[in-house]
């Protein structure tokens, strides 16, 4: 196995959007992410030390939904997981921005394995977004 350059591997992750405007509006504005690279088709971003790019790509496929914990849960997503600080300072920050929750900050699990905040949102594109806080980070792979 290579080096990595950090102690954990990070990410890299490319997501279609539909608009670069819209996409840099909402990644750098809305989320507060530091813009990398870019060119006429892509966009790089710092997604806390992860490389997520929109790659502009106006043709998309339907969303899908999985029922959790009594939520539609939108398929595919991605996100982060975050301190419960940080969680609740970007909910209110995202709150602030006016951006409207597929699924409003709550608390996923009460008093099970695996308890963590979650909320779920849209870019302006239509790719869906989780941000979560575990009570407990060390079940994070709780069974």
């Amino acid at each position: 196995m290579g080096v990595f350059a950090s102690a954990i591997p990070r990410f890299h992750l490319a997501v279609p959007v539909d608009d670069l405007a819209a996409a840099r509006h909402f990644y750098g504005e809305v989320l507060g992410l530091e813009q990398g690279r870019s060119d006429q088709t892509w966009v790089d971003w710092n997604l806390h030390g992860h490389q997520l790019v929109t790659h502009l790509a106006p043709d998309r496929m339907a969303a899908v939904h999985n029922p959790v914990d009594g939520h539609d849960v939108p398929v595919p997503h991605f996100g982060l997981i975050l301190s419960q600080t940080a969680f609740h300072e970007l909910s209110d920050r995202l709150r602030t921005a006016g951006v409207d929750f597929v699924i409003e900050p709550y608390v996923r699990f009460a008093g099970e394995p695996g308890e963590q905040w979650t909320m779920f949102l849209l870019d302006p594109a239509g790719n869906a977004l989780e941000f979560k806080a575990f009570a407990d980070d060390s079940q994070v792979f709780a069974t």
